[in-house]
């Protein structure tokens, strides 16, 4: 496809501007995908608020956004599974496939991964993107784009749920109601787990956790949260805990909530990478303790969740923006934490 398309780019510290680029060309083992929908990701707003994470620094002009969901509108010659008109998901890392954690099947360490929106490689808000076919996945007649685009994300929440062996009759919690501790709650309960609890500070984000099948929330600002997990699970404490707030003060309450034996899955990022822990208490209790990077071999799992009526993936999300105004969109999303849950970036109509 020939033609020019509009880019959002971030051109400084919170600043975004736009500017036509050429629509890029699919090599043989890739498709053109029409973008219909991006996420905004809490690493995007991240970005945009201080222009780094860790390591990983901006050097403007830099596209945003690795969430996408779209429809194929041209195929490369060696792809025999897409067509033309397939709406897909799209898995935002590309791996080399040589590695020793390639060949494992653990990809997600693969350490020279080309991911979307990750510094120095451009996200995807923007009209159109050639991507490798075999990282695009079709979506089911019942599952929309914009269910498509938020895979991403519900992959984190189902490889957290897998690292925690989360299971039928178990009770868990969930610290931090954002979108990755909603999908979490969702994953969990998807993979059967009896009673999940989502703890969060913010009101609007513990009843959109409610609303989408929470047993039940916990206004950490409000109550003493440890001590109303023990109440709620009969002094015995939580069988898992996925901590996604990435707060000291949640990862210490994890191991003072969670059961002796019990799992904690880390997926939250602080804010200096560094926490302080109770270890004597974990050392007591042997508990185990396991951590998330991204995900591998989800999307279809994901994918089926969603068409099966499992996960309700729309109503997580509460804004909705157009590519035209994806300046609006990430200011406001940075300045409306408390209200915001998800916000996506509608490309087309």
């Amino acid at each position: 496809m020939e033609g020019m398309m509009k880019v959002a780019i971030m051109t400084d510290i919170q600043k975004m501007d736009f500017e036509e680029r050429p629509i890029p060309q699919p090599k043989d083992d890739e498709v053109l995908v029409k973008l219909d929908y991006v996420g905004i990701c809490g690493s995007d707003l991240h970005y945009y608020e201080t222009g780094a994470i860790g390591d990983y620094v901006v050097k403007p002009p830099f596209v945003l956004g690795h969430e996408p969901g779209g429809v194929v509108v041209e195929v490369g010659k060696d792809v025999k599974h897409l067509q033309v008109g397939d709406r897909v998901a799209l898995e935002p890392g590309k791996t080399c496939g040589q590695c020793e954690f390639c060949k494992e099947g653990k990809y997600n360490l693969c350490p020279d991964v080309v991911f979307f929106a990750t510094p120095p490689v451009d996200g995807v808000f923007q009209e159109y993107v050639a991507h490798e076919a075999n990282l695009c996945f079709k979506l089911p007649d019942n599952v929309s784009t914009l269910e498509g685009a938020l895979i991403e994300p519900l992959a984190v929440g189902f490889h957290a749920a897998i690292q925690g062996d989360a299971h039928l009759g178990q009770k868990a919690v969930v610290m931090g109601a954002g979108c990755i501790g909603l999908v979490s709650m969702m994953a969990l309960k998807a993979r059967g787990v009896s009673e999940v609890y989502v703890v969060d500070v913010m009101d609007k984000r513990l009843e959109k956790a409610m609303e989408l099948g929470a047993t039940g929330v916990i206004n950490g600002a409000k109550e003493d949260v440890v001590a109303k997990v023990k109440e709620l699970t009969g002094g015995r404490g939580t069988d898992v805990v996925i901590e996604t707030a990435g707060a000291e003060v949640t990862s210490r309450q994890a191991i003072l909530m969670a059961r002796k034996g019990s799992t904690i899955v880390f997926v939250g990022y602080s804010r200096t990478g560094e926490v302080t822990l109770p270890m004597s208490i974990a050392l007591d209790k042997e508990l185990t303790f396991k951590t998330v990077f991204r995900y591998r071999h989800i999307y279809p799992m994901a994918i089926q969740a969603v068409a099966d009526g499992k996960i309700n993936l729309k109503g997580i999300v509460t804004d909705e923006f157009p590519l035209d105004e994806a300046d609006k969109a990430m200011e406001f999303s940075m300045n409306n934490k408390a209200d915001i849950v998800k916000a996506v970036i509608k490309i087309h109509e």
